[in-house]
């Protein structure tokens, strides 16, 4: 089974190319390759296929073997994987993702090959019915979440995937692996949620730090970094552009006056070769 393995911005990826291949039981082989000691490791798995809306379809799953709508920086390393490898030829390319199609713009380097990656990641989701949380409201914007006996301020949107946003002074007093699996777990969210602390710099810059759903601590989340900056910009934080720092890397995350969605960043080939499946 040949793979590549691509890393952006922190989140590392296994690639397969299953337009002319069947891969049989997706969730099983995402459980086998993501794993650090008995497979290759991963935060999560891709899988090309056919696409009869867009020019392909990107299958995406986490590392504990659950599938994911979408992945923000997924998304980039599977367009210079389908790029790069003449899958697709085009600069400009759709993508079906389960949380609808995706529009990329492809920036080269002197060697045509994909340097950077621009993705439309059309608008946010408010309403508390479709994030899903279990708060009635349009927007969920600094509610109220009880951990350990202590109040946090949050907010929560879709952004592809579910996500909870908490703007934090000083990361050293948060423990993000406990705060994070019991924020993801709790039953406010029935499909579970990435959750993202925040630190402002000013209002052009901020560091991030993850817990994703399904895969646990990892470097970095585009939706993640994505669904930071919206709601940093609806409560006067952050401007319509920003840097984003995350521990594995840096974004660019843009809004217009409707908070569409952009991103910018880059993605890196750090590997191929032959999985054996056993």
């Amino acid at each position: 089974m040949n793979f590549h393995k691509y890393v952006a911005a922190g989140n590392d990826f296994i690639l397969f190319n299953g337009i002319n291949k069947d891969y049989g039981n997706h969730n099983e082989l995402a459980l086998k390759v993501c794993s650090r000691h008995f497979g290759i490791g991963a935060d999560g798995m891709m899988i090309v296929e056919s696409s009869r809306v867009a020019d392909v379809k990107m299958l995406y799953y986490n590392s504990d073997g659950s599938q994911g709508e979408m992945c923000g920086n997924g998304i980039r390393a599977f367009s210079k994987y389908i790029y790069d490898y003449n899958i697709v030829e085009n600069k400009n390319i759709s993508i079906e993702t389960l949380a609808g199609i995706k529009y990329i713009d492809i920036i080269t380097d002197e060697l045509n090959k994909a340097d950077r990656i621009k993705v439309d990641m059309g608008y946010p989701i408010f309403e508390g019915e479709k994030i899903p949380i279990n708060i009635n409201k349009e927007k969920v914007i600094e509610e109220i979440i009880v951990i350990n006996g202590k109040d946090y301020r949050f907010s929560a949107l879709t952004v592809g995937v579910p996500h909870v946003v908490i703007f934090i002074e000083d990361i050293d007093k948060i423990n993000i692996n406990d705060l994070g699996k019991k924020i993801e777990t709790h039953p406010l969210f029935p499909k579970k949620a990435n959750v993202n602390f925040v630190k402002v710099i000013d209002k052009d810059n901020i560091n991030i730090y993850t817990w994703e759903r399904g895969a646990g601590r990892t470097l970095g989340c585009g939706t993640g970094s994505c669904a930071s900056v919206v709601i940093g910009n609806i409560i006067g934080n952050l401007n319509n552009k920003v840097n984003v720092n995350t521990e594995g890397g840096k974004l660019i995350i843009e809004l217009n006056k409707d908070y569409k969605i952009f991103m910018i960043g880059d993605a890196i080939h750090i590997a191929k070769g032959e999985f054996i499946k056993r």
